[in-house]
């Protein structure tokens, strides 16, 4: 495509589109809309319910589906066919390069790796991006893409924030005092502009005014938010006062207190819609802000569906912007009925994950996750919100340890070892007062309805027992049928009361049964048989595929029952396409299946969406690593639904998201005689917990996996799972333990015939010899692997082998043999299409190359791998072979090319918060001279 006819979308400012230096025709805001949601992901599909998301803020109309189709074909005349269908859904064909958003944050990402070597040269790149902007970002469009204007005007913010600490690190000072005097009227609260500008003024001979700039902001963020500065601005303030401030803001505060690129964790629920009451519970929460406590705790408890959740979630919305590092959220599932509470160590693991602390750095002992935890919240101002707890013992390990943190615990018990031990301050929720909940029904029915009916209204309440999870379900049924009068609907609901059995929800003074039946039975049967099934879903949140499989409906017709099922209030839609319910209506919808479902209904919806797990689990596997090992899967039931997954990046983004369901599902699959479903998926998901560091939860669903394949005659699927078991303890350092695992592995393998799965064993076998100082032992290993391999025409296995091989050879003082075993591995991992492989082969060879002294073509091995790793995200393995790269240079006589190497390392270890990186930082004090030969490998 030439220039004249290029085509650019133009995001930051009014939406726009070019084609050369054409303006094309926008007209209507909708359209602009639906063009920006596009855009924020070209070459990539968006979902026709994202598009509907994007339009209409508030509840789409009925027709909204079809207005999207119409605004696309209006696109579609105005810009050609740059938008394309897949599988219902709508992709914009073009590139990150053709969207100004795009370009803006690539720049930028290359500007933050540039400043590393020339802070003033990154500091222009970001003036350059930043005048891409032509005012707010996605002007033009409707309200429902204000989170994305949000995320991108902080994205603004940041770079331009860094770009100022560049200028100053290169003794801009002078020429930044008026800009940043006017950044900081415009944000007063942002305290590395404030920071900046102290600085600025201090390096100009200005000092009462840096000092007076600090105490106007101490004083702002103590009157408006009850908050002091940040450490990293007090810090800075005291060394001011002892005229020792640094020459720009501390690396730490430069790139952001929490997470890589400056991201904080948002893990709140959607804010809730229609929130009325609890005025007097929300103060006493807000009066916490004021407490100066070492830990401020809360404990929301009271009985189960009086609203804990949605006042939690309600005030933590309100007061997220007074907790700037961020804010964590979990459903603890302490009471769910189908499934197990979730596990301290799960939750901390969540949260380690949001604060981006690498899988490396995480212990596998709960203590020790525990004070990681707390370590990484000392000196951040975080919200911590625990939802669902079952008892105290299932909260103590997650409260952080240090003053700036408040956390909020929410539970049916009663909580007391919190009040005992942490001070904990409990504030017991009652039912609704009849205030509350007529206002309740006002805000869902409208205030003229419940006064032409004021008695019936007092009915519904009393008949809804004040909690405001029945009486959501009644001002749902009262919208869905405004043709009858409220008086109607009471006597309906009495009625069903009348005959129907208490539900028992583990409190005598409320019952809900009635109107849970009550909205049940109007129903369409699909919806109904929906939401029966939904009750032998293991997970906490279930997407639209896996329920049209438990339904075997396909995804149209269980998308209608779904959305139903969300008008009648007995389903929430958190995400868009994953639906979750409470506790109380899981137990009733499971109540409901077991009268109405035929056992072999059940165990056939269960068969299917084990199906459903299992062949997109797999199918996901190979997209993430196309050479792996093939299942012999049998063919899905008919009714599954596969994910259709596009490439690695969908697939992993759908591992991630079902991260949660794995363990429950391969229980449920072995505990309900599914057992070559348990130890398959639990197989098919173990690249995935490899790659990502869920070492822990891969030690315990391989353990359920070997008996189930055990139970189930299948000695294939024990040999495999142990050796995933051994993959997992390596991992883990527990090296006897995978020795004894891949062991029996390996004795079953040869017991069955299988060279390839022999192969698999000896070669993490001799991982665990390498790992364990015996490098001949692990050499001897990897060539039985290759012969194995060799034997079996398993190309990509030989190519693992040699490259293993050739790195064993190196260490073993025979890098020229080395080079050849590594040679031949590359060209084998180009033929599988292996990128991972042939990066970690670039790397073997580089270091054979340095140890022979060719240090010329090590370094471009190195650069090879390099640039490898950059393109596949793979941050830690760029570290490893940029510290080799310093060696290399090093040892060649070019120390600024080593030093060079090594600072551009430092950065991403300290991303990463890799313990490396202390001895990297150790390194470039001395003298790059006295440091010698290549570290550890990135191939092995």
């Amino acid at each position: 495509m030439g220039v004249a006819d290029r085509l650019e979308l133009r995001l930051l400012g009014p939406v726009e589109v070019w084609r050369g230096a054409d303006r094309l025709a926008v007209s209507s805001r909708h359209q602009r809309s639906v063009l920006a949601a596009l855009a924020l992901r070209p070459g990539r599909v968006v979902s026709v319910s994202a598009l509907v998301d994007a339009v209409w803020e508030e509840e789409a109309p009925p027709s909204a589906r079809r207005q999207v189709i119409k605004l696309v074909s209006r696109l579609r005349g105005a810009l050609g066919d740059v938008i394309t269908t897949r599988a219902g859904d709508y992709v914009l064909d073009a590139t990150p390069d053709q969207v100004d958003a795009g370009v803006f944050e690539s720049s930028v990402a290359d500007a933050r790796q540039r400043s590393v070597t020339d802070p003033a040269g990154a500091a222009e790149a970001v003036r350059g991006a930043l005048r891409l902007w032509r005012g707010p970002a996605l002007s033009g469009v409707t309200p429902g893409l204000a989170a994305q204007a949000t995320r991108l005007e902080e994205s603004r913010l940041a770079a331009l924030e860094d770009g100022v600490g560049w200028e100053l690190a290169a003794g801009g000072h002078a020429a930044l005092v008026a800009e940043l005097t006017a950044l900081v009227a415009e944000h007063p609260l942002r305290e590395r502009l404030v920071g900046a500008l102290m600085l600025a003024l201090h390096r100009s001979g200005r000092t009462t005014e840096a000092l007076e700039v600090y105490r106007r902001t101490h004083e702002r963020l103590a009157g408006d938010l009850a908050l002091a500065p940040g450490a990293e601005l007090q810090q800075l303030h005291l060394a001011i006062l002892r005229n020792d401030a640094p020459p720009s803001p501390p690396p730490q505060q430069q790139h952001g207190a929490t997470r890589p690129g400056g991201a904080v964790p948002r893990q709140l629920p959607g804010a809730v819609a229609g929130f009325t009451g609890r005025v007097a519970q929300l103060e006493e929460l807000t009066g916490l802000l004021d407490q100066r406590g070492t830990v401020v705790i809360s404990a929301i408890n009271g009985t189960a569906g009086v609203g804990k959740t949605t006042l939690a979630v309600h005030w933590a919305h309100r007061v997220a912007d007074r907790f700037p590092d961020g804010q964590l959220y979990v459903n603890l599932r302490g009471f769910d009925p189908s499934g197990r509470p979730v596990r301290p160590a799960e939750a901390i693991r969540g949260f380690l994950d949001a604060l981006g602390v690498p899988a490396q750095r995480i212990p596998d002992g709960l203590a020790e996750q525990a004070a990681l935890y707390r370590s990484q919240l000392a000196g951040r101002r975080m919200l911590v919100v625990l939802d669902n707890a079952r008892d105290t013992g299932q909260v103590r390990p997650l409260l952080p340890g240090a003053a700036g943190c408040l956390t909020v615990v929410t539970s049916r018990d009663h909580l007391g070892g919190l009040i005992v031990s942490e001070g904990a301050r409990v504030l017991p929720l009652d039912l609704m007062t009849t205030a509350e909940a007529r206002d309740l029904l006002a805000s869902r029915l409208g205030r003229d309805r419940l006064a032409a009916e004021p008695e019936a209204a007092g009915d519904l309440i009393e008949l809804g027992v004040h909690l405001p999870l029945a009486l959501s379900i009644v001002a749902a049924r009262a919208t869905l049928a405004p043709a009858l009068s409220l008086t109607e609907l009471a006597r309906q609901l009495r009625d069903v009361r009348d005959r129907l059995p208490a539900l028992d929800i583990g409190d005598s003074s409320v019952d809900l049964g009635a109107v849970f039946s009550w909205s049940y039975r109007t129903l369409s049967a699909a919806a109904a048989r929906m939401f029966r099934l939904l009750s032998l879903h293991p997970g906490p949140v279930i997407s639209l595929s896996a329920a049209a499989s438990l339904a075997g409906t396909g995804a149209g017709p269980a998308r209608e029952a779904l959305a139903e099922l969300v008008k009648a209030q007995l389903l929430t839609e958190p995400v868009t396409g994953r639906f979750t319910h409470h506790d109380l209506l899981r137990a009733y919808s499971a109540d409901r299946a077991g009268r109405e479902e035929t056992g072999q209904a059940r165990r056939a919806a269960l068969h299917r969406l084990l199906d459903h797990y299992l062949h997109t689990a797999h199918a996901a596997t190979l997209l993430l690593d196309p050479p792996a090992d093939r299942l012999r899967l049998a063919e899905p039931q008919p009714g599954t639904v596969v994910e259709p997954l596009g490439d690695d990046e969908q697939a992993w983004q759908w591992f991630t998201a079902e991260r949660p369901v794995f363990a429950a599902a391969v229980d449920r699959a072995a505990d309900a005689g599914f057992d070559t479903h348990a130890w398959q998926l639990a197989g098919s998901v173990a690249n995935f917990c490899i790659r990502a560091g869920h070492w822990m939860q891969l030690v315990s669903t391989q353990l359920v996996a070997i008996a189930a394949a055990e139970r189930a005659g299948e000695p294939y699927g024990t040999a495999w799972s142990l050796r995933e078991l051994g993959r997992a303890y390596i991992r883990l350092g527990r090296y006897p333990d995978a020795h004894a695992s891949l062991q029996r592995a390996l004795e079953l393998d040869e017991r069955l015939g299988d060279p390839v799965g022999q192969a698999r064993s000896h070669n993490n076998l001799g991982i665990v010899s390498y790992a364990q100082g015996s490098y001949r032992v692990a050499l001897e290993q990897g060539k039985t692997a290759y012969a194995l391999f060799h034997a079996a025409r398993h190309r990509a296995g030989q190519a693992e082998a040699l490259n293993a091989i050739g790195w064993m050879q190196t260490q073993l003082g025979d890098p020229a043999e080395a080079l050849r075993s590594c040679s031949r591995a590359l060209e084998l991992h180009r033929a599988v299409g292996s990128r991972h492989g042939e990066a970690d082969t670039w790397d073997s060879l580089g270091c054979a190359h340095h140890h022979l002294g060719d240090y010329r073509r090590a370094a471009a091995c190195y650069h090879n791998a390099l640039e490898l790793f950059r393109k596949l995200g793979a941050r830690h393995p760029q570290a490893d072979t940029l510290i080799r790269l310093g060696d290399t240079h090093c040892d060649a006589g070019d120390l600024r090319a080593a030093r060079a190497a090594w600072q551009r390392a430092l950065p991403i270890l300290d991303e990463l918060h890799h313990p490396d990186a202390d001895v990297l930082r150790a390194r470039l004090e001395v003298s790059p001279a006295h440091v010698g030969g290549p570290g550890e490998p990135g191939g092995y």
